[in-house]
């Protein structure tokens, strides 16, 4: 199924979805006529709250605004609507008298008493009337709608039967000679510019596209805009509404990951089924977006199914017949990209899920537990911000997650710089570039402390992890620099030029260790040696330099190490005493 066609499908199954031609809009202020076309009073339609949120409501669909002036019907922004704005407005004067003109010409003959009201509200209004205490400087720029005073608070002047069918005559005399639609298959039609899709992260805030034709160069036998590849003005609604409605902010249906706003649904007949799949999904990613539903219905399942349950077992009902859809959008100037899109059974999903849990597993784990993808992510930006995060390396991260398939390889690179630049190797970072070397490489790569592991990478960075704890426990556990943060980059990369000077400094922080705590000292030592003799005999066993895989073992062994120093010890285990000699 394609992707439009798949988001047609689901605008079937939305709750409380729009009607044809209708779309759910922020609206902030209702403008109450009376009948003569005088204002009665001004609404604040707005929540209470600090962040004065616009009301959604809905209303006659939105226009395509590109670089026209193009009016909504009986709804607008005041510089439409009054001619006013907030800021500059070169063209504000313009785009009134067009509301003006047009609204006028579309009501012309009615008999409605509402739009009569509207028309002759029209007909007498200045911008000069924009004054105190009637009009509000916060109205500026927000969107009105109007209404009668006889009826304020049982239905708005858009709502009323005559407006309804004065806005589906509207449609009907815009529309184009019907053609084939590639979506439907049916005759009907066809959108020449598709509703602008909103909420996605750094896209305009007005909408982007995701479908449109607006260059010579994409111009087809003739065809420009929507003819290019026709869909009909029912699907492009469908698909629209529901891509839009998964996209709001709450909607249960989206999930940020780097630069792709991520949004997800199943298909199946049963309601509460795909709720349920959709909950899943929702906390495999980000445990946050399935809220309460989650932590009271699916929690403990949850868990199961990390563990390597079958989902055949855990919920039974979700393995068969549910179709699940994954799509990562991105901004790309006016437009949007789309970085992922997947489509598979729900089972099928949940397999690929726990092969990525396995592959990414770690000991120790992360000391706040399963942790949402993002936050693995910012661990592979430029001061763990959000949005430094490499472009594409989420998207394509995401879908090797979905699809089961390779890790692309700038994971595995990025995650190495990371950990050179500030030498921070932490329990994501390590189990990061593990999951690269087990699902790319193929590699055996251990989940905890593998003291027998010989591989030179890992041996190396349990060594320098013991070079690192001698320094500490000689200079006590303050101290502000260890040898980590001055030369992990290059003793994961270049270890030959590091290791015999750590080696060299390390005698004197002995020296001073074994006056505060011989019997530490002894173990270190003892330590030490244990590793050194895991490095397979040679003329000079510290190798030059280190290839990328290596170097990720490298961080894996000193995780691991340094783990294990602040590991609780069983009271089976005696403690270090001076007898130790």
């Amino acid at each position: 199924m394609s992707l439009l066609a798949a988001l047609s499908r689901a605008c079937d199954r939305l709750p409380a979805a729009p009607p044809y031609g209708f779309s759910t809009e922020k609206i902030g202020f209702c403008v109450v006529l009376n009948p003569d076309g005088s204002v009665a009073d001004v609404v604040d339609l707005r929540d209470t709250d600090r962040k004065r949120s616009p009301r959604m409501m809905l209303v006659p669909q939105a226009v395509k605004r590109t670089v026209g002036i193009a009016p909504n019907f009986l709804w607008d922004k005041t510089a439409y609507v009054l001619g006013v704005t907030a800021g500059e407005g070169k063209r504000t004067a313009e785009e009134h008298a067009v509301f003006r003109a047009r609204h006028l010409e579309w009501l012309t003959g009615t008999q409605d008493e509402g739009l009569l009201a509207l028309t002759r509200f029209l007909q007498g209004w200045m911008p000069e009337n924009f004054v105190a205490p009637l009009w509000s400087d916060s109205m500026r720029d927000q969107n009105l709608v109007f209404a009668l005073s006889t009826e304020y608070r049982d239905r708005y002047l858009h709502d009323r039967p005559a407006a309804r069918e004065a806005w589906q005559r509207l449609a009907a005399a815009g529309a184009s000679d019907p053609q084939i639609c590639l979506v439907s298959g049916h005759s009907g039609p066809v959108a020449r510019l598709h509703p602008s899709i909103k909420g996605v992260w750094g896209a305009q805030s007005s909408g982007a596209s995701l479908v449109s034709f607006n260059l010579d160069a994409f111009t087809s036998y003739g065809h420009d805009q929507g003819d290019n590849a026709p869909v009909s003005e029912a699907a492009t609604f469908a698909y629209t509404t529901a891509l839009n409605r998964f996209l709001e902010k709450d909607s249960g249906h989206r999930i940020q990951i780097g630069d792709a706003s991520t949004v997800f649904w199943a298909d199946c007949e049963d309601a509460d089924t795909a709720k349920e799949a959709e909950a899943f999904f929702g906390a495999f990613i980000d445990p946050t977006v399935a809220g309460t539903l989650a932590t009271n219905t699916i929690g403990a399942r949850l868990s199961e199914i990390r563990n390597g349950k079958p989902l055949a077992q855990v919920a039974p009902r979700l393995n068969d017949g549910v179709r699940f859809h994954v799509l990562g959008l991105a901004p790309n100037a006016a437009r949007l990209s789309v970085r992922f899109y997947w489509e598979s059974d729900f089972g099928q999903l949940t397999a690929n899920y726990q092969r990525y849990v396995a592959d990414s597993a770690i000991d120790p784990p992360p000391r706040d537990g399963w942790l949402p993808l993002w936050r693995s992510l910012r661990e592979l930006a430029v001061l763990g911000k959000s949005e430094n995060v490499p472009p594409n390396l989420a998207g394509d991260w995401m879908r090797a997650i979905l699809a089961g398939t390779p890790y692309p390889m700038t994971l595995l690179s990025t995650a190495l710089m990371r950990m050179r630049s500030d030498g921070e190797i932490n329990a994501l970072r390590a189990a990061i570039v593990k999951s690269v070397l087990i699902r790319n490489l193929k590699m055996e790569v251990p989940l905890a402390l593998d003291t027998g592991n010989t591989n030179k990478g890992y041996v190396l960075g349990r060594l320098f992890a013991v070079y690192e704890e001698v320094q500490r426990a000689a200079l006590g556990g303050n101290v502000n620099a260890t040898i980590k943060d001055k030369f992990y980059g290059s003793a994961s990369a270049t270890p030959q030029k590091v290791f015999a000077a750590l080696s060299s400094g390390s005698q004197n922080h002995f020296s001073k260790l074994k006056k505060q705590n011989p019997g530490r000292a002894v173990n270190l030592e003892r330590l030490l040696m244990t590793i050194t003799d895991l490095m397979a005999p040679a003329d000079d066993p510290i190798p030059v330099s280190l290839a990328s895989a290596e170097q990720a073992l490298f961080g894996i062994g000193y995780y691991h190490q340094r783990s294990d120093f602040f590991r609780k010890r069983d009271d089976s285990e005696p403690p270090v005493t001076e007898s130790a000699e």
